[in-house]
């Protein structure tokens, strides 16, 4: 029996005024990137404006991935809500720094930190 690879990947934690979506891969690649944009494309057409994208496990990151987060964030921004990045690793924060989308993301050490920045 298959398990929709969406669930395994991520996990939703819904609150009334955001939702947490906690990226359980290692790798935002372009394996995922496409599952993870579409899910962002989901909540965002169900109303949901502010999004914190816990990537605390992801250790590696690439362009597609990147491209994602950016989809994510351009939603929120026109629905007049959020897209909050939290619990980079160090790899994931240098790739953000380099392609100078720091000043651009929001970006918080932790999802508790994120919500407060709401």
């Amino acid at each position: 029996m298959n398990e929709n690879p969406a669930t395994m990947e991520f996990e939703l934690i819904k609150n009334e005024n955001y939702t947490v979506v906690k990226v359980n891969v290692e790798k935002l690649d372009s394996l995922v990137s496409p599952i993870l944009k579409s899910e962002l494309v989901v909540l965002n057409n169900d109303g949901i404006k502010n999004i914190i994208l816990d990537l605390s496990d992801t250790r590696y990151c690439d362009s597609s991935g990147l491209s994602s987060i950016l989809v994510g964030n351009r939603l929120c921004k026109n629905s007049g809500g959020k897209l909050i990045l939290s619990g980079l690793q160090d790899a994931v924060k240098k790739l953000i720094a380099i392609s100078q989308l720091d000043s651009i993301l929001h970006i918080s050490p932790n999802v508790e930190e994120g919500v407060e920045k709401l």
